[in-house]
């Protein structure tokens, strides 16, 4: 184990000795012909035992002490480390016992201080609500003792009217005895008396300006409703009378070949007679292609002609706003009238698989002549009043969608695809104006 030590030894005393590997140094050293070769006497010499026994027995022990000095620091180290440990778990271990106490002695005073809050606000709440029942008792008391008055008072006022009432039936000159008779009352009486006639006389003539007012707000909504545009709309199409030359063009976003549709649109007429006019659409051949048409108080849908009718009665009021919708479908032929939401007429079979020709013109307010021109139209047809809001879409609308745009709240916003109001173009002519 420890021949490496032994090793070092042997050489560190052979250097010492002046003899490295078998080499020594002398008296050759200063001969100047060091480097010759002899062949007896330095040959014996380089053979002969570098170190004695003796001292590497020695170096060996200096090896030997030195590596159990290290042992021994080592163990030392181990030992003091260990006990490091052990002193370090048990503080550990002082100071969790002294967290869990610490932790408990907090806890105990959070609650502590939690019940003194917990005791001092209910203190409050109950002075609180001590002085609420005290008000409120007070109160009460007082009303009570109003109350009190004030049917004594309508008892004694009760009680001279019907005496001034028995009086009044006896006859004038019973009247006249308890005319005289007032003066006799105390003095209490004659000033409760006048207070009482001074109470009804302001009772009435609170009455009187109530109907005054009440008369105002009458004739200032209907005033109102004359000039107001439902639906959030900001502006409406007026047609002001009835004339051949006044109407509105419209040009639709897309192609008229429709299968299916639904119009909607807010119409105030100011008159409607055996025929008014809302929309029309027609061609060369058929100026009567598709009409939504007012008859007195009736409204009338036609799809491809007059033949193809669907009409509601009863239902059209001069000078009030109101929601018209025709809709058709050519799958079943299915048609319906909504009016203000609700649907009035609904008929199978109308035009049955027909489409509605294109490169038609659209009027509001008036349909096309035969003729094909703005010429010769017909002011019998033609509609006065006012409209806003009118939308076209290539299907038909479900009706929770036509009950939402019944609403007067802002259907305008919710525009067709094939007219939307405000974004088609919608051409005025005549006298036909928009207006606020």
């Amino acid at each position: 184990m420890y021949v490496p030590g032994a090793m070092l030894a042997l050489c560190l005393s052979c250097f010492l000795n002046g003899n490295v590997f078998g080499y020594e140094y002398g008296e050759e050293y200063s001969d100047p012909y060091y480097n010759e070769i002899t062949n007896g006497e330095h040959q014996q010499r380089a053979t002969q035992i570098p170190c004695q026994s003796q001292d590497v027995s020695r170096w060996d022990k200096l090896f030997i002490m030195l590596e159990d000095s290290q042992m021994r620091q080592n163990m030392l180290l181990q030992q003091s480390e260990d006990m490091v440990k052990v002193e370090m778990n048990a503080l550990w271990k002082e100071l969790q016992k002294l967290s869990s106490n610490n932790n408990k002695a907090c806890i105990q005073a959070l609650e502590n201080t939690c019940k003194c809050i917990k005791e001092q606000i209910n203190l409050k709440l109950d002075r609180a609500i001590e002085q609420l029942r005290e008000a409120l008792d007070k109160f009460q008391a007082q009303n009570n003792e109003m109350f009190q008055q004030l049917l004594q008072f309508s008892r004694s006022q009760a009680t001279r009217l019907t005496k001034l009432e028995s009086n009044v039936l006896q006859g004038v000159g019973l009247t006249h005895v308890a005319m005289k008779s007032l003066p006799t009352y105390p003095k209490e009486e004659e000033a409760s008396s006048a207070d009482s006639g001074n109470l009804e006389r302001a009772l009435i003539a609170t009455a009187a300006d109530l109907q005054r007012v009440h008369a105002q707000l009458a004739l200032f909504q209907r005033a109102t409703a004359q000039h107001y545009l439902p639906s959030g709309c900001e502006m409406a199409l007026l047609f002001p009378m009835r004339s051949k030359h006044i109407f509105a063009e419209v040009t639709p976003s897309k192609s008229f070949s429709l299968q299916s549709f639904t119009i909607c649109m807010w119409a105030k007429v100011t008159q409607s007679l055996n025929r008014t006019v809302l929309f029309s659409y027609g061609t060369r051949r058929n100026p009567q292609e598709l009409q939504l048409v007012l008859a007195r108080h009736s409204v009338l849908l036609t799809v491809g002609g007059e033949t193809h009718l669907v009409e509601s009665h009863s239902l059209v009021t001069d000078g009030q706003w109101a929601y018209f919708c025709g809709a058709w479908s050519s799958d079943k032929g299915l048609a319906t009238l909504w009016v203000n939401g609700q649907r009035v007429a609904s008929v199978v079979g109308v035009a049955k698989g027909y489409i509605l020709p294109a490169d038609g013109f659209i009027l509001l307010g008036q349909e096309h002549s035969r003729l094909g021109n703005y010429k010769n139209l017909d002011s019998s047809v033609a509609f006065t009043g006012k409209m806003t809001g009118v939308n076209m879409w290539d299907y038909m609308l479900e009706a929770g969608r036509i009950k939402e745009y019944a609403k007067q709240d802002g259907s305008c916003d919710n525009r067709g695809n094939v007219i939307g109001w405000g974004v088609s173009v919608i051409i005025p002519h005549g006298g036909a104006q928009y207006v606020n």
